[in-house]
């Protein structure tokens, strides 16, 4: 309890400090936060101020300065949102919880398109196989989004916008870290009076650490990776009003892995590699747009050890949409997407099985109405194996006198079962119905001066016909979940050479399981998920020069591991611990060259992410940038 106060404390002496009442600035001068873009939100470009949903931007600047790192340690510094694995050794799978919710309830999405890997059990996407060297901007919507977004969004949409509007000329970035990590992403640009292109390639190779935790110093092997990702886009203004643009992505990701916590394998290796490719397009409507979409992915993942395994996902997404301008502020959005899902497996019951998804949905957008907007969406989905769902959302918010946001956030969702779940190998049930959600968010921003700002909220979400692999060796609609928290943060920009941000997120949740008594059982069970984390950061620029440092406390957290020794599962606690990193970038010749180094765990605290593997001490990168 003396913990929890003292996190607590820490968090209102920063929230108190970056609160915008601490800032002596014009009313007028919020406009510039409130006026930022976002597509997530509503699928078409919405400012900040016309929409109450929860969104975080982690922006090209940002990234530029992440050059060390990959996508699950950059996710992992936002509030509310913890990757386990992030700084683990750099092979090890990755599990994204956002606000307290297991991975496979966060839709991943590439350019608005969602990607999916049919073969997993969860569905959740391996983040492994997109390269944050070719990623320009990420936002982050909380709270659940299948009226907009469909299934698997039920905590919510993490949104990978790749690299188009790079300048005109070649882009070279070499790095050198921790472990012989070496990383080299070329990227090529170009422009004529129609067409511009972007070309990108990344190549990374680590030695990486024993992925096991070696508690007897008996000499684990270490387990490295090898990673090639290639992508190219192209933006073609076929006419004033179309607009079609191209893509396709190669992404293939090897390494080796261990036995298990605290077992090590020196002969286990895996072998996965994402092949996407679609096409964009844009029709302007003078009032509005219509916008088609189509991306197909395939999902290829291999494991070699002394129990192989071998998955093959196929995925289609087909959409069309029309966002449109009734009136001044009232908007529209209509449409219809098709997903078609595919598992390769011809050894199964029923060979390679398959399912589709088909779901209109639309939505209203009240604009600014004397500083009222909202949103009230519905969508139908109609998936081949279990039948018809429909799910809603609900969004107000007010904004008085351009300084205070007050939004609330109603929303169901669902998430359909998967290929693997209705028809794999090892406990398949055709019976299954989709988990469905209810969720709640609500709170209040602060937008005062120019730079600066804040926002409070609370969210709760209830989930139901939860899919476990029950104890008659099936998976079975059984559980529920119920999850509820708190976020704090603020950000703040006294001066052009300060920036400093702050944050707090409290999250708990429980699970209610059915016992074969009859009577129901209610635990904690967020496993690996911190009860309480806290970051702060702070950055100073002169001249060219850049320096940040990035402190994040992660409170104790509850986990499982399976026991080789004794072949039975044993809970821990794993303590709670903190990760300062370092950064520091000079620019030389006009932004031409940039020399950057960063340092990890600068304090080099010994800390387990997952019971039995190993996290990295302090570790770190030097690199450079060079634009030609």
């Amino acid at each position: 309890m003396k913990k929890e106060r003292k996190v607590w404390a820490m968090t209102l002496i920063a929230f108190w400090w970056l609160a915008p009442n601490k800032i002596n600035a014009q009313q007028q001068d919020s406009t510039r936060l409130l006026d930022e873009v976002t597509v997530t939100a509503a699928k078409f470009s919405k400012s900040v101020g016309e929409t109450g949903k929860v969104l975080h931007v982690i922006d090209e600047a940002q990234l530029q300065r992440s050059a060390g790192k990959d996508l699950a340690q950059v996710l992992n510094e936002q509030v509310g949102l913890v990757v386990g694995g992030a700084n683990s050794n750099p092979g090890k799978d990755k599990s994204i919880f956002l606000q307290g919710a297991a991975g496979q309830y966060t839709l991943i999405l590439i350019d608005g398109v969602p990607v999916n890997d049919p073969s997993g059990t969860g569905a959740a996407f391996d983040i492994r196989l997109l390269s944050l060297d070719q990623i320009e901007r990420i936002e982050i919507l909380k709270g659940s989004q299948s009226t907009l977004y469909g299934s698997d969004a039920i905590a919510g949409v993490i949104n990978v916008i790749t690299k188009k509007n790079t300048k005109p000329g070649l882009t070279q970035t070499l790095t050198y870290g921790s472990f012989e990590t070496v990383k080299s992403t070329t990227t090529v640009a170009g422009t004529t009076e129609r067409v511009g292109y972007n070309l990108g390639y990344t190549y990374l190779k680590s030695r990486g650490v024993s992925e096991a935790r070696d508690t007897l110093n008996s000499g684990f092997d270490r387990d490295g990776i090898e990673q090639h990702a290639f992508q190219g886009s192209l933006n073609w203004a076929v006419t004033p009003k179309l607009v079609l643009q191209p893509y396709a992505r190669y992404n293939a990701f090897k390494g080796q892995y261990d036995a298990g916590a605290f077992a090590d394998d020196p002969t286990a290796r895996y072998e996965a590699l994402l092949f996407n490719y679609g096409l964009k397009g844009t029709y302007d409507v003078g009032q509005g747009a219509i916008t088609l979409l189509y991306a197909q992915d395939r999902t290829l993942r291999n494991f070699i050890s002394s129990f192989p395994f071998s998955a093959d996902g196929r995925f289609q997404h087909a959409e069309a949409f029309l966002n449109y301008d009734l009136f001044k502020s009232l908007q529209m959005l209509v449409g219809a997407n098709v997903q078609y899902l595919k598992m390769i497996d011809p050894a199964l019951a029923e060979p390679n099985p398959s399912a589709t998804i088909i779901s209109p949905y639309a939505s209203v957008f009240v604009r600014n109405l004397a500083g009222f907007s909202a949103e009230v969406g519905a969508r139908y989905n109609d998936h081949s194996q279990f039948g018809r769902k429909f799910t809603y959302s609900l969004n107000p918010s007010y904004l008085i006198n351009d300084q205070l946001k007050l939004f609330a956030n109603w929303g169901t969702g669902f998430k359909a079962p998967t290929l693997t779940e209705l028809f794999g190998s090892f406990g398949a049930n055709r019976d299954l119905q989709p988990q469905q959600s209810q969720s709640l968010d609500a709170g209040a921003q602060w937008f005062v001066g120019k730079k600066a700002t804040a926002r409070a909220i609370y969210f709760q979400r209830k989930l139901t016909n939860v899919i476990v692999f029950s104890r008659d060796f099936r998976f079975d609609n059984i559980d529920r979940q119920n999850d509820r928290g708190v976020e704090v943060e603020g950000d703040l920009r006294p001066s052009n050479a300060v920036h400093l941000r702050a944050h707090y997120a409290y999250v708990r949740g429980n699970v209610t399981a059915r016992q074969p008594n009859g009577r129901d059982t209610t635990f904690n069970n967020l496993l690996r998920r911190p009860t309480h984390t806290v970051g702060v950061f702070a950055s100073y620029t002169y001249s060219r020069l850049f320096i940040s440092a990035n402190l994040k406390t992660f409170s104790e957290r509850p986990d499982r591991f399976f026991d080789l020794a004794t072949f039975s599962t044993k809970s821990v606690t794993l303590g709670r611990y903190q990760l300062l990193d370092v950064y520091l970038s000079y620019r030389f010749s006009e932004d031409r060259i940039r020399f950057f180094v960063e340092v990890r765990n600068l304090f080099d605290q010994f800390f387990e992410e997952s019971a039995g593997f190993t996290a990295l001490g302090r570790n770190g990168t030097i690199g450079m940038t060079a634009r030609l």
